[in-house]
């Protein structure tokens, strides 16, 4: 009974980590949205989206309300976007994105994750022709019974390419288009669980069973760090 207790135990904390780690990210992402274009999101499209991630992630409506206010006042914290780009361990590139208020602490922290993972950390730029970044968009597929016809439409507005994910429809644009879709979707009331620009490689890396688990550990163990937003790989 005991040893049941316990791995509950572990997965309610580890539930429990992950979700945090979510709410802080997105807090981050509101604070630089409402930085940018003010905290009203009546006028500023970057930060309606922040409130429809925070949605999807389940966190709590006056917990994205205190945000928006912490972000509007003069004492707020100042975050810098920031990319890191390296080499894991055999060889599969790894791209980082981060908001922080210490660059200094950041890159030191994460040359340490590549150094300990057994990869090396790069130069800005270095991994640009793997890596292409895309808007992505994550509709609820009940909503989208008549997808098919949907979709030729879409193609005005951006749509590059489109899959079934699960009980979603994942939908990619141009980076450059981003604002245009999301403006689409918004003007024909298109529900969306999650949007935002992400890193898609344009070649992948084949390794063995045995390496996946390094380079796993190496991605999980920048993604636990607070000032990491998301990483990026290239891993098959």
């Amino acid at each position: 009974m005991g040893r049941i207790f316990e791995k509950r135990k572990h997965k309610m904390f580890a539930r429990y980590d992950k979700m945090a780690k979510a709410f802080t990210r997105i807090g981050k992402e509101i604070a630089m949205a409402v930085k940018a274009g003010g905290p009203d999101p009546s006028y500023n499209p970057r930060l309606r989206q922040c409130i429809v991630n925070a949605k999807g992630a389940n966190m709590p409506k006056d917990r994205v309300e205190a945000a928006i206010k912490r972000a509007s006042s003069k004492d707020a914290s100042n975050y810098d976007e920031v990319v890191y780009e390296g080499y894991g361990p055999h060889g599969v590139a790894v791209l980082i994105e981060t908001a922080t208020d210490n660059p200094t602490r950041t890159v030191a922290n994460i040359r340490m994750y590549f150094n300990r993972g057994g990869g090396a950390l790069g130069t800005s730029g270095s991994l640009s022709f793997i890596f292409e970044r895309k808007g992505v968009f994550c509709l609820p597929a009940e909503h989208l019974s008549n997808w098919e016809e949907l979709e030729l439409e879409l193609i005005d507005a951006g749509l590059e390419s489109s899959e079934i994910d699960e009980n979603e429809i994942v939908v990619y644009t141009a980076f450059a288009d981003f604002g245009s879709m999301q403006k689409e979707l918004e003007d024909r009331n298109i529900p969306v669980n999650k949007a935002g620009l992400e890193r898609i490689p344009n070649s992948y890396a084949e390794v063995t069973e045995e390496q996946v688990d390094e380079i796993l550990e190496l991605v999980e163990k920048m993604e636990e760090d607070d000032d990491v937003q998301a990483v990026y790989h290239n891993l098959k």
